[in-house]
């Protein structure tokens, strides 16, 4: 590693660690979180309804959370599994929009500040943090946590129709992220 390398490294790790920073991460990870409920909830509801016949079942499902395992048979509206699994889902968006904020957010402060060459869309700069955060939500999801606090899509949805949510989770993050930026540079 470089000195400038191990320089920025040690920028970093200082920004890291301020209360500025953090704030900063959790405002701009509930628009990030925001975005990434939004598409995911839009997702799972679109697959429920293509490979089980009922949009709301995946994201009842998601309440088992609080409600244990009745909530997999709800297939139609109910203020109980369905408003509960939206709180639930949109909460769980917000903590991955704000883990993406704080891994990434400075990254695509910096690189859009100080890279007048990099004329990618904001989106495409923000794909592989918003890659990797949702990775880390499959595995944690999936591989981690216990049955009773994965998402329950799992009850309704085929393998694909998860990689297509998880898919579509990285691309929300990345355009939560892409929005924060844009928000930020219309408001200088």
């Amino acid at each position: 590693m470089s000195k400038a390398d191990r320089a920025a490294a040690d920028r970093m790790n200082r920004k890291i660690f301020t209360s500025r920073h953090w704030k900063q991460a959790a405002r701009d990870g509930l628009t990030t979180g925001i975005v990434a409920a939004a598409a995911t909830t839009l997702a799972a509801m679109a697959c429920g309804a293509k490979e089980g016949g009922s949009a709301l079942a995946p994201l009842n499902a998601v309440s088992h959370i609080a409600w244990g395992d009745e909530a997999f048979g709800a297939r139609g509206f109910s203020a109980r599994y369905t408003l509960t699994g939206l709180a639930i889902n949109t909460a769980a968006n917000v903590s991955w929009g704000v883990l993406h904020e704080v891994l990434f957010g400075d990254a695509m402060r910096d690189s859009a500040s100080a890279s007048s060459e990099d004329n990618r869309p904001r989106v495409t700069r923000a794909l592989p943090g918003g890659a990797l955060v949702a990775a880390l939500a499959y595995i944690t999801d999936y591989h981690i946590v216990p049955a009773r606090l994965t998402p329950g899509f799992e009850k309704h949805l085929s393998r694909r129709a998860l990689f297509f949510i998880y898919l579509v989770l990285a691309l929300a993050l990345a355009a939560g992220g892409a929005l924060n930026e844009t928000l930020r540079a219309d408001a200088e």
